[in-house]
């Protein structure tokens, strides 16, 4: 006989419930396969995890949506800070800041290579830094950089930190929406094993390829082992 598993999918489990709740609601009170109380609660269920289905899917169709703007934000800002060190290093270079200036920015003096920008703590870092730098060195005296300017770069860090907010707040409310339809699964599953149960309890008496295909009526999902040989109807016969 093959051995029964539960859904292990969403969509399994939809058809699972869907599938047992449309031959219960054909049976008469006469002809209980399974409960009315069951069934009633697996219509119930029903309804709860389709709409937590869809309000997990929006959430993580939002926070994917908004990750593409988001990406977009992050490479300008990168660019931007990036560019304004190019700049600053040049400069000092040439000669027209003295490199002593370049700790205003948190850079070392004796190099005119770029900070690693690539994650976005180095981004909320070395952005503060050049602004900050760039603001108290025109304070001291200094002639600000242009092209970029820093309130041009300024706008972009803005606009980074304030997305990496939002972003925050998007996967948040993803993560608790999938955390509540984690629960509602665990619920689901045991509806779903109190309905088999019920299903072959009812169908126990019956011969192998008859139960086995009443259960499966009800949404029973079976598996053969490696190498066992399927049930037929001759198998019915052999039995008589």
């Amino acid at each position: 006989m093959p051995y029964r598993r539960l859904p292990n999918t969403d969509q399994a489990r939809l058809r699972a419930l869907r599938t047992a709740i449309q031959k219960a609601d054909k049976q008469d009170y006469n002809s209980q396969v399974i409960t009315f109380k069951i069934a009633h609660e697996a219509k119930s269920f029903l309804g709860i995890f389709e709409k937590q289905l869809s309000h997990y899917q929006q959430m993580l169709d939002n926070q994917v949506s908004a990750n593409k703007k988001y990406q977009q934000v992050v490479h300008n800002a990168r660019l931007y800070i990036s560019h304004f060190i190019q700049v600053l290093n040049l400069a000092v270079i040439r000669g027209d800041i003295k490199k002593d200036n370049k700790i205003f920015y948190q850079l070392d003096p004796n190099t005119h290579t770029v900070p690693d920008l690539t994650t976005e703590a180095a981004l909320l870092k070395w952005g503060k830094h050049i602004i900050d730098g760039e603001n108290e060195r025109v304070r001291n005296g200094g002639f600000p950089i242009y092209n970029p300017a820093i309130a041009k770069v300024q706008v972009h860090y803005e606009v980074f930190k304030e997305y990496k907010i939002t972003q925050k707040q998007y996967q948040n409310a993803t993560n608790r929406s999938w955390e509540e339809l984690v629960g509602l699964r665990e619920r689901g599953d045991e509806i779903i094993l109190d309905i088999w149960n019920q299903v072959e309890a009812h169908y126990k008496d019956e011969k192998p390829f008859s139960r086995l295909t009443k259960c499966k009526n009800y949404g029973l999902i079976y598996y053969y082992r490696k190498g066992e040989k399927e049930l037929t109807k001759a198998d019915d016969l052999t039995e008589e």
